[in-house]
């Protein structure tokens, strides 16, 4: 199965073309603005590289959220024209999945959790054990988060590998709980993990929806969303 994913929705763009386990090509750029910009180029030059075009795709995967509220919209806007133009299925993936996922097959753990400044002293946060979500994606305070993370860890007695922006401050605070903690250094998603996500997840039957867990800042006259 033949699958194209991309990512914009943090601090990097990426995608990546993939034949079942096979990688046909795989580009990744950290950036804090500009995916718009970047974002078709460089899947063209992906596909070019696998030497595959769009209508040899089986499946197309992308990272529906959380993120910043520009650049998730980017990624996701692309492949849904891209679902409608091929008529393929679109799977939509949150961005700490697809880095927990990363952060357990780097470290080889069974056990990863995310932590990602999300402003106003509050960050996202997830968990996950051997693909089982144990701490569901949601914004929370940090002290909450670190609570949630404590809390799954001791129920699972595993390892932990953390990733996000906040991943250090958190592994400081579980360290002293005498926790058994790795940091990755993963601070955005990667396509590479969301097309190998993607490849297992069940075809949907609806088109997925972008997540978002906070409003917009901007807001439209007449105090409108």
């Amino acid at each position: 199965m033949k699958i194209l994913a991309v990512d914009t929705a943090l601090g990097a763009c990426s995608t990546a073309v993939l034949d079942g386990a096979i990688i046909l090509a795989h580009r990744f750029e950290p950036m804090e603005r500009g995916h718009a910009e970047r974002l078709a180029p460089m899947v063209q030059d992906a596909m070019a590289t696998a030497r595959l075009d769009f209508a040899g795709l089986d499946r197309l995967g992308v990272t529906v959220g959380p993120g910043t509220f520009t650049g998730q919209r980017v990624g996701y806007a692309f492949m849904r024209g891209l679902r409608l133009a091929l008529d393929r299925p679109l799977i939509g993936l949150t961005t700490l999945e697809a880095m927990a996922q990363a952060a357990m097959g780097e470290t080889r753990v069974r056990t990863a959790a995310v932590v990602h400044d999300a402003r106003r002293d509050e960050v996202y946060v997830a968990a996950m054990h051997r693909g089982r979500i144990t701490v569901p994606v949601q914004i929370a305070v940090f002290a909450e988060a670190v609570r949630m993370i404590r809390a799954a860890i001791v129920a699972e007695e595993s390892i932990l590998a953390l990733a996000g922006t906040a991943a250090a401050a958190t592994a400081s605070i579980l360290r002293q709980s005498g926790l058994d903690v790795i940091e990755t250094g993963i601070v955005a998603p990667d396509a590479l993990w969301v097309a190998r996500m993607a490849l297992s997840a069940p075809e949907p039957e609806t088109v997925p929806r972008p997540l978002y867990l906070r409003a917009p800042d901007a807001r439209l006259p007449g105090n409108r969303a």
